[in-house]
């Protein structure tokens, strides 16, 4: 069984790889402190489990669980936290396990023995659970993600100049090109409303990428924006509101 231990903390991952030796039910393939590196490192190694820490800075675990969801054999997920009043919340995201810090040895062995790759009932769960805003890291992602030839990208919110609706897919434009996923646009207006403005039914813009407002050749109006050369239409319903938004 190969585990990738993920944790904010050397001294804490540095105990869950003894205890893993002690136990010798399997090999750490590889440790990660945040939920971006956990990410990366899980693409590259296919770890069995992840012994996942819930309270990281920036992405927390179950946004990180999320994301690895979409992977195509994603890896059995066992949370580890200093926080009990995290558990209900874990379990909600039908995680293998859950195991409160300082991890014993026992309670580490039979979460190892209880682990398996998630099915699909299973993903669901994890990835939705990552969606709402009350999860333990509180508020919005911090990241979306999507498939890209196999493989996880990940697009910083923060990074994201507009969404774009076209059917059961979104795009998502940042300033290194676009990326299609499969998310309800007024799923991500709710999400990110302090960070984007709906300028039309199909699309979203980031409040901090819009540098102004035009006139286009048909008489209809047009946002301009940071670092791109594309246009975006403002639908006659929305346009008082970016006029205002642009004034303040």
């Amino acid at each position: 069984m190969n585990i990738l231990v993920v944790d904010d903390e050397r001294p804490a991952r540095e105990r869950l790889r003894n205890l893993i030796a002690e136990l010798g039910l399997g090999e750490v393939v590889g440790e990660a402190a945040t939920g971006r590196e956990a990410l990366e490192l899980t693409a590259r190694l296919d770890p069995d489990v992840l012994l996942l820490d819930i309270r990281m800075p920036g992405m927390d675990g179950l946004e990180t669980a999320a994301h690895l969801a979409k992977l195509e054999r994603p890896p059995a997920v066992i949370f580890t936290t200093a926080y009990g009043d995290y558990a209900l919340r874990a379990f909600e995201t039908q995680a293998v396990d859950y195991l409160l810090k300082p991890i014993r040895l026992d309670r580490l062995e039979r979460a190892l023995h209880g682990a398996r790759r998630l099915n699909r009932a299973q993903l669901g769960a994890v990835e939705e659970a990552g969606r709402e805003p009350d999860h333990p890291g509180g508020g919005a992602r911090t990241h979306l993600s999507a498939r890209v030839h196999g493989d996880i990208r990940l697009i910083p919110i923060e990074e994201v100049i507009y969404f774009q609706a076209d059917q059961k897919y979104v795009t998502v434009r940042d300033s290194t090109g676009q990326v299609l996923i499969e998310e309800a646009l007024k799923s991500l207006e709710e999400e990110f409303a302090e960070r984007f403005v709906r300028i039309h039914r199909n699309a979203l813009v980031a409040r901090r990428a819009l540098e102004g407002l035009e006139r286009a050749g048909n008489g209809r109006y047009q946002v301009r924006l940071e670092g791109i050369e594309e246009r975006l239409e403002v639908s006659r319903r929305h346009l008082s509101g970016v006029r205002r938004l642009m004034r303040g």
